[in-house]
């Protein structure tokens, strides 16, 4: 198969209405769609990705209205969430409409839903005429691409179509907050932050280990963003190491500069996220054999960078 790229948003949606998979930007990262009813397309998306079965697709709506169609109902919760928020890097967990494939979803009776801040993707997605399922636009395991090159470089060849955007101006997957019970409950930390949420719904929490289950979001069930090069996690990158194949990503020059061949500083912990997927894949192509990536505060945007280092890293 060989893989088109287009910035026509027309071409791309007639592909997704022909059961076909096309990649496209969102302000997060770049998801891998197919059209919510399409059950083969659907079974394609976990082919190409080599995606495990039990790991469920996020939905995306280009209107409120729609959500209606893949969810069999909407609390006054959820919607305040909705009235707040969307379009948002933000993912409601919700009952899923019997209606919707049992594929999508991974077995699960709920379903993610958002609406993206992206204003290609709405377009597209109005194009399309209907809900699209997607996930990130890579193979599984891997970073998540913030650049249809990097789509193209984990994907090409597996996929029919990329729609070409400008990067997303987030980098990270979107917050993913179940909505299911009495109160809010993040699965997945995102952009949008529990200090943001607790300002709708002051009772929102994160998910307790051993007492919540995460499996409605994807994400959380196996290994995901590893790069070739392994990563570690740094208070402050001081230490010499005897290869030139070292690369280091922080707010904080590192103290020992002539020890790493590759260096981002970020002047924001938001930069410092945004970046933090394409330096993986940067790393890669520059043969560097170690990442230190430094740690930071747990509040805010820090929490999900710190959720996506940890799943990254390699253990010592």
């Amino acid at each position: 198969m060989h893989t088109r790229t287009t910035t026509d948003i027309q071409i791309a949606a007639s592909a997704i209405r022909d059961g076909r998979l096309v990649a496209f930007p969102t302000e997060t990262v770049y998801g891998l769609g197919a059209r919510v009813g399409d059950s083969e397309a659907i079974k394609n998306i976990f082919i190409a990705k080599g995606r495990p079965p039990d790991n469920p697709l996020i939905v995306h709506v280009a209107e409120p209205s729609w959500i209606a169609g893949v969810t069999s109902s909407v609390s006054a919760m959820a919607a305040d969430l909705v009235d707040a928020f969307f379009p948002a890097p933000l993912t409601l967990v919700l009952p899923k409409h019997p209606d919707i494939s049992d594929n999508v979803s991974a077995g699960l009776k709920t379903i993610g839903v958002r609406m993206p801040d992206h204003e290609l993707a709405l377009a597209f997605l109005k194009a399309c005429g209907e809900p699209v399922a997607a996930p990130s636009a890579n193979q599984s395991g891997r970073p998540s691409p913030t650049t249809w090159e990097a789509v193209v470089d984990d994907l090409g060849g597996r996929i029919d179509l990329v729609l070409k955007g400008e990067s997303p101006r987030f980098g990270l997957e979107s917050t993913v907050l179940d909505c299911t019970g009495d109160h809010p409950v993040i699965l997945r930390p995102g952009s949008v932050t529990l200090e943001d949420l607790r300002l709708v719904v002051p009772t929102t929490r994160f998910a307790r280990e051993g007492l919540d289950s995460t499996a409605g979001s994807p994400g959380t069930r196996h290994p995901h963003y590893r790069g070739r090069a392994k990563l570690r996690i740094v208070d402050v990158a001081t230490r010499r190491i005897s290869t030139n194949r070292l690369a280091y990503i922080g707010l904080d020059p590192p103290t020992v500069p002539d020890a790493y061949a590759l260096v981002h500083v970020a002047d924001t912990v938001d930069r410092y996220a945004r970046k933090l997927f394409s330096f993986i894949r940067q790393c890669e192509k520059e043969d560097m054999e170690e990442l230190h990536c430094q740690r930071v505060g747990e509040s805010g945007i820090g929490r999900a960078l710190m959720d996506r280092l940890s799943r990254a890293s390699v253990a010592d």
